[in-house]
């Protein structure tokens, strides 16, 4: 339970950019229609939209939410008339595609448009130090040229998964793998959480998301004592994660920030970026964590899906590109527990996974099993 308030500092710089906007817009006037909402995109803060003859303002990040939504995020800007502009699409040459060949390591932003070594072009769907597009595509979408080289918005397999069905673990799996849970953790409220990450358990063949979700929920288990603890038992570190030389400072309180959750969220700027990230306001209101159980699993949903910590990858692409179980450790807590640091809380998660896929019906899949 020590992965994220450890390295918190390391994680700090990803976390501030695990959040982008995918159509940054500006302010319309009253009298034209700002572009059209789409429930794919991701809006933030001072963005505008047009949707049913009116405008309106996010006032936070949003996504999938029509205006003028039940959570507060759109401002009615009042109607609007005119023509509407479209999100401007990317271009490559008259005939087709004709971009630059990725390169390692070099910085990326959002839109970019690469050729990789297949052969095959990606966009970038977020700012990325040049990750590879076949491996991180929390950060690439491949992209393909139509009449002219113009492009149609990209399909995100993060928020635009294919439909899979329910949730792979049913409410008596959940039960047989977490027998003396805290009544705080329930299966309504993680099976409710799963819509602000729709790719998590629904990505690939059957076996693959089983594994995953296998994945999740042994990692948690191994963070919680089984989901039996909801906050950090260590009272003594809480006044600790208040990081002062952020901005906005820590307004719930110095003490406010300790581990909460299935993956024990800790620090000031972390319950920002996760809170930032979900619509929610975790910033001042912290307690949310530990009071309502899909916010709680929303969270721990939030690192799984988005953060790499100290690893190579999220644990979410880990799981669906074949990388094995030992990277999710590795994302996870790997400066403590990876290369030989800590064997006996490694072989704990292992055996957690080991379980809960023959629960699941599944083998354990590709990759190491181990890191």
């Amino acid at each position: 339970m020590s992965r994220v308030r450890l390295l918190a500092m390391l994680a700090a710089t990803a976390v501030a950019a695990g959040v982008v906007a995918v159509f940054n817009m500006l302010p319309a006037s009253a009298a034209a229609c700002a572009a059209a909402w789409q429930s794919s995109a991701v809006y933030t803060g001072g963005a505008t939209v047009s949707h049913n003859g009116r405008n309106f303002l996010a006032k936070w990040w949003t996504q999938n939410e029509a205006p003028p939504g039940t959570t507060g995020v759109w401002q009615d800007q009042g109607s609007c008339g005119g023509s509407t502009p479209q999100p401007p699409t990317q271009t490559g040459s008259a005939g087709g595609c004709s971009f630059p060949a990725w390169v390692q390591g070099r910085n990326y932003v959002t839109g970019d448009v690469v050729k990789f070594t297949d052969g095959k072009y990606y966009v970038a769907e977020h700012d990325n130090p040049g990750y590879s597009p076949t491996i991180s595509t929390w950060y690439w979408d491949p992209y393909t040229c139509s009449g002219g080289g113009t492009t149609q918005p990209p399909t995100n397999p993060t928020t635009n998964p294919p439909n899979n069905g329910a949730f792979v673990v049913s409410e008596a799996q959940f039960n047989q793998m977490f027998p003396n849970r805290n009544p705080f953790y329930t299966y309504n409220g993680l099976v409710a959480a799963l819509s602000a990450y729709p790719a998590f358990a629904k990505t690939g063949t059957d076996a693959q998301r089983k594994q995953e979700a296998a994945a999740f929920l042994a990692n948690v288990n191994h963070e919680t004592g089984g989901l039996v603890y909801i906050v950090e038992q260590n009272t003594a570190n809480y006044p600790h994660y208040c990081d002062t030389s952020q901005p906005y400072g820590c307004p719930a309180g110095q003490a406010a920030y300790y581990g909460r959750g299935p993956i024990q969220l800790s620090w000031n700027f972390n319950y920002k970026a996760a809170g930032d990230a979900l619509g929610i306001d975790l910033l001042h209101n912290p307690n949310l964590v530990q009071t309502d159980p899909t916010v709680a699993m929303k969270t721990a949903l939030w690192y799984w899906n988005t953060q790499s910590g100290p690893g190579t990858m999220t644990p979410h692409n880990a799981m669906v590109n074949g990388a094995g179980f030992g990277e999710t450790i590795r994302s996870i807590n790997g400066s403590l527990e990876c290369g030989g640091r800590n064997p006996a809380q490694v072989q704990s998660r292992v055996a957690a996974y080991q379980r809960f896929v023959g629960i699941l019906g599944v083998g354990v899949g590709a990759g190491n099993l181990s890191c």
